[in-house]
């Protein structure tokens, strides 16, 4: 007989993560022949020297082991221990597994172990979800683009284009987000992005050296600092430690090449990464007076000092440029961006060095110092700014003449500093706490010298500035968080952080709070409580003098839901949340205007404007999510989300959110036809979001867009419908393999609208639609 380790029941759990000291944990329970608990037996994860011993209940957790594989060994007797195949332990996440141990004399002492399902710590309450490589590098329609992906999540939308990678968090804005990529926070993690925004069109990252990916959507712990809406959580993987590799890609953010190796024979590893975007190389224009060029760099090495201490070092960067607007064969007067000349060069860096240090059998600290940087420069001249141009006057002088309306050439820099504990206190159960210390490099050389024709305001020029400044800033923070059971079905995790905005000469409390409740062991309830802050972004600060008096923008977030396990790798969970923001910067000038409708776009002078800390809103809803992770031959989830979302300007007067879309369908899913064969498909179904019309008599008048304030997000746009198709072929070259994958987004070439423009050289109106049938064709080969 064998001692068999099989898939468990995963009914109290989400598949999410909280990384804050890069490491993971098995977990498990071992039950006797009979099916009953096995209490008082040690299991030992052999190649950590870390153990736990089974409670009454049979239940182990064996924490702060680094990633890797480990041996499980499980001590029956004195004399007797059972060993196992290995268990694979995963940064941030925890391995579950169940043992059923046998009749002690037919025991073998080697055993096979199946595959672990990887579930949450026991921190995080609610509203996770745990995405593997796999599903970000195969899905359909997501381009290998990890925010693309997070698009299909429950609650989350795109934003006003799907040209963009904008996460839309719960009716939230995408400002809200914040981004960590292996300890290190990032303002934004996609190229051709500004200041003012955390959105982009591709990103930097490299998704064949993600490992897992972990999104949190509402009521997450205290170790989170400063957004409102969503925290993104991506480990990328190590380089192999065993012998030199590389491959080749080809994809939607271009061609590029992976390298990695092993560093002194295996006690550590390095992996790098280099892409850059072709289509300069085959054209100057693509239809829109240019083409981007972007270049990306991911870098991660990391090494052990010894059995308690690694550490490891992770980067990534990227440069990116483009032209828009008229372009010699690129005249179309129905388009609105050829009434521009529009430049835009940008670079931006993250750097973090880590060290982890093991403190005896359960403990673990962590140590970050990161860097990140980032420049823009940027032109925009206005070709009809001043009426229409001279008929036959040439694309070259039409541009020449055109006055500058806006340019900057800005920097950011923000370092940072921090520690993060776990430790486990007999009577407390399992403590964490830390700080940061950041301190924040800006320069701002940012100007509007005509001022912004802004639809809100009737007069037009309205706003301008020039601002050339340079100055520091701090933010400190600390926080801590207890968890712990109470009794064998309930587990309480409560805490908070203090945080201080030096700029702003303000500090906030952040109470957090969640409980778990097992009902049956196939189903459990949670809930979940936190009070959130966040800084307005010092561009927003900086450009007009009044904004200096700003004060962090309060949500408090409330989510309960029930978690349903149908099979081990098969799960359904019900949501229903609230958020009530307080706080929120709004415009001075314009009473319904408020900055929680804005941020997914490339105009960054039409998001700057005067602002005071008076606004209001409130996002309602439920979610529901089923999942079926990849086993054997497919992987899917579809969700299906209800949402409220009211934003209030100066006026007070809560109205339909730029970014309520009422109802959310998601489905996205793969299938393994055979070993050389796979498909993909998606499909996404959006109701329209709010928009607010034109006063057409006023618009035409003034030959520019001028809304109907008496209308504001009173009207909808048409539904938004996608389906997204992907097909695999895996085969080899020269003994390597090689994965040939195309497809399309929209391939119903669906006529979805973004929304709706004004020509000023037709004097109209226009819808700009979003992506049209668009071809995805890429290339992995491993050599």
């Amino acid at each position: 007989m064998r001692l068999f380790l099989v898939l468990p029941l995963i009914g109290a759990a989400l598949a999410v993560a909280q990384d804050t000291a890069g490491v993971g944990t098995i977990k498990g329970r071992v039950l006797k022949a009979d099916l009953s608990a096995a209490g008082g037996y040690k299991v030992c994860a052999a190649e950590a020297q870390r153990c736990d011993t089974t409670k009454e209940d049979g239940t182990f957790r064996i924490t702060d082991l680094r990633s890797g594989l480990f041996t499980l060994v499980v001590t029956l007797t004195s004399s007797t221990e059972l060993k196992t195949t290995q268990v694979e332990a995963r940064i941030g996440v925890e391995a579950s597994v169940v043992v059923t141990l046998p009749k002690i004399e037919g025991v073998e002492q080697s055993i096979t172990v199946s595959d672990a399902v990887f579930l949450p710590p026991e921190e995080v309450k609610s509203s996770g979800y745990l995405v593997s490589q796999r599903e970000i590098f195969k899905s359909a329609g997501a381009l290998q683009d990890v925010s693309r992906y997070i698009q299909t999540l429950p609650g989350i939308a795109i934003g006003s284009d799907d040209f963009r990678n904008d996460i839309i968090v719960r009716g939230g804005s995408p400002l809200e987000n914040l981004f960590i990529v292996d300890n290190i926070e990032i303002p934004n993690i996609n190229a051709f992005a500004n200041f003012a925004s955390a959105g982009g069109t591709v990103s930097l990252l490299d998704a064949a050296l993600i490992q897992d990916v972990t999104f949190l959507t509402g009521g997450y712990p205290a170790p989170f600092i400063n957004r409102t809406s969503g925290v993104l959580q991506i480990t990328q993987r190590e380089g192999d430690r065993e012998r030199f590799r590389g491959r080749a890609t080809l994809g939607f953010a271009g061609a590029g090449t992976i390298l990695e190796g092993p560093i002194r024979k295996g006690k550590g590893s390095w992996v790098v990464s280099a892409r850059r975007s072709f289509l300069d190389l085959f054209t100057d224009n693509i239809g829109f007076g240019g083409v981007p060029v972007a270049y990306t760099y991911n870098a991660k090495a990391v090494y052990d000092l010894g059995p308690r201490d690694r550490i490891w070092v992770a980067n990534v960067s990227g440069n990116d440029r483009i032209r828009l607007g008229l372009a010699e064969g690129n005249q179309d007067k129905t388009e609105e961006i050829n009434n521009f000349d529009i430049r835009y060069d940008g670079w931006r860096a993250a750097t973090g060095f880590n060290w982890q240090r093991l403190f005896g059998e359960r403990g673990v600290g962590l140590l970050g110092v990161t860097h990140s940087e980032s420049r823009i420069n940027s032109s925009v001249k206005d070709l009809v700014r001043f009426g229409l141009p001279p008929a036959g006057q040439s694309v070259a002088q039409q541009i020449a003449n055109a006055p500058l309306v806006f340019n900057e050439s800005s920097r950011e820099g923000e370092s940072t500093i921090k520690y993060d504990l776990t430790a486990y206190v007999p009577g407390f159960e399992k403590m964490q706490m830390g700080g940061s210390y950041k301190i924040f490099r800006l320069r701002y050389n940012t100007a509007s010298p005509l001022g912004e024709d802004t639809p809100f305001s009737i007069v037009p020029g309205v706003n301008r500035f020039a601002v050339n400044t340079s100055f520091p800033a701090y933010q400190s923070g600390a926080y801590w968080q207890n968890t712990r059971n109470f009794g064998s079905r309930l587990n309480l995790t409560w805490g908070g952080r203090l945080d201080h905005y030096q700029y702003l000469g303000e500090s906030r409390f952040s109470p957090r709070m969640g409980l778990s409740y097992r009902l049956t062991d196939k189903m459990s309830w949670r809930a979940s409580y936190g009070t959130y802050f966040q800084q307005p972004f010092f561009q927003f600060l900086a450009v007009f003098p009044q904004n200096r008096g700003l004060i962090p923008w309060r949500a408090d977030h409330y989510v309960t839901g029930v978690n349903y396990v149908v099979s081990p790798t098969v799960r359904m969970t019900v949501e229903v949340y609230q958020k009530e923001y307080k706080d929120y910067p709004v415009s001075s000038q314009f009473p319904t205007l408020s900055l929680a409708n804005v941020g997914d776009t490339f105009d960054v002078s039409s998001i700057l404007f005067p602002l005071t800390s008076a606004g209001r809103g409130r996002v309602r809803g439920f979610e529901m999510f089923v999942e079926k992770r990849f086993s054997e031959k497919w992987f899917g989830q579809a969700n299906l989300a209800r949402q409220q979302a009211r934003q209030a300007g100066l006026d007070g007067v809560r109205r339909p959110a730029s970014f309520e879309y009422p109802w959310i369908f998601n489905a996205v899913g793969g299938y393994r036809l055979n070993p050389k064969w796979e498909l993909s498909v998606r499909m996404a179904y959006l109701t329209g979001r709010p928009y607010t019309p034109y006063n057409e008599v006023e618009s035409r008048r003034q030959r520019r867009p001028i809304f109907d304030l008496n209308q504001v997000n009173a009207l909808r746009l048409p539904d938004y419908f996608r389906l997204d198709v992907r097909v695999d072929r895996n085969l080899k070259v020269w003994g390597k393999p090689l994965l040939l994958f195309f497809g399309a987004q929209n391939v119903t070439n669906r006529k979805n609208v973004a929304g709706f423009g004004w020509n000023r050289r037709t004097n109209g109106q226009l819808a700009n639609e979003q992506l049209g049938l668009f071809p995805n064709i890429g290339l992995d080969w491993r050599f």
